[in-house]
């Protein structure tokens, strides 16, 4: 995946018009987004859409963004949704590891009720949202085989902490949401998942969202979520290696395979060693995984 899609589950329109978005994923609101007033009419639009949608060859990844499981209503979430068999939850305000777990249990009798394989639904936790998640990233050591990535969130973690931003005066990330950025980079990495940038939520300013991908791409981070259709395309061309990146990620992969055994090769002038194989393989497998997309 590249690029995720927030959509309110709460608008028929907008959820039949972000399957065109180019989208790898949609991700259905039921939390954030959605009013507690409108909590039961957002899961019956869900249900609804996710049943009336037949045959999904070709359509993104569709997920849904339950509400945290300390609130009491990710069960009803889950009862309304999962008989319409979404390829995974968005699981808010993740505690990693306890909550995963927590969640894991849930979708594996959901999944026995209605006749689908152990694991078929995966789970993305944004494991941000708090300073116990935050936390809790510091001793991330194990996964779960239902992981599809890890990603953070800075807007509810500001709310957490009090804080009166979370920008300073150039628009960059202050200390405590650059820490959450990276442990969420770290841990993606320690449990072997795909790290996910969080939003922008300045939605117009396509320039600063392209400069922002770009970085997160630099770093490590594999895809960005995204709040309106425009987002899409840019995170799209950010997160996608070029024809020449392509040719020499192929390159190194196919020098390494002519020197079984080297720790070190020459190619084009350069030394490389056994990282920059791992970089290379990681690359085209990012790339393999992506063209199963939209």
């Amino acid at each position: 995946m590249r690029s995720l899609l927030f959509v309110p589950a709460d608008a028929p329109r907008k959820l039949e018009k972000a399957l065109g978005s180019g989208a790898d994923a949609l991700i259905l609101d039921l939390e954030d987004s959605v009013a507690a007033s409108g909590k039961e009419t957002a899961r019956r639009h869900a249900a609804a859409f996710l049943a009336g949608l037949g045959d999904r060859a070709g359509a993104p990844l569709l997920y849904l963004r339950v509400n945290g499981l300390a609130t009491g209503l990710a069960d009803d979430d889950l009862a309304a949704v999962m008989p319409g068999q979404p390829d995974g939850i968005v699981l808010p305000k993740a505690v990693l590891g306890q909550d995963v777990d927590a969640l894991a249990a849930r979708l594996a009798v959901h999944e026995a009720e209605i006749g689908i394989a152990d694991g078929a639904t995966r789970i993305l936790p944004i494991v941000t949202e708090t300073a116990r998640a935050v936390l809790a990233l510091f001793g991330a050591s194990r996964g779960s085989a239902r992981l599809s990535g890890l990603a953070w969130g800075a807007e509810d973690l500001s709310a957490d902490l009090g804080a009166e931003t979370n920008r300073d005066g150039s628009g960059a990330w202050t200390g405590p949401y650059r820490l959450a950025r990276d442990l969420t980079l770290l841990a993606a990495a320690a449990v072997e998942v795909d790290a996910i940038d969080t939003v922008q939520a300045a939605y117009r300013d396509l320039d600063c969202l392209d400069r922002a991908c770009r970085e997160a791409r630099r770093d490590g981070f594999s895809a960005k979520m995204a709040i309106h259709p425009a987002q899409v395309p840019v995170i799209n061309a950010a997160f996608s290696p070029t024809q020449a990146e392509l040719a020499e990620a192929r390159a190194v992969v196919a020098a390494f395979a002519a020197a079984p055994g080297a720790g070190a090769i020459g190619l084009a002038g350069e030394m490389l060693d056994r990282p920059h194989l791992r970089r290379a393989e990681r690359l085209l497998a990012r790339r393999e995984r992506a063209a199963g997309r939209p």
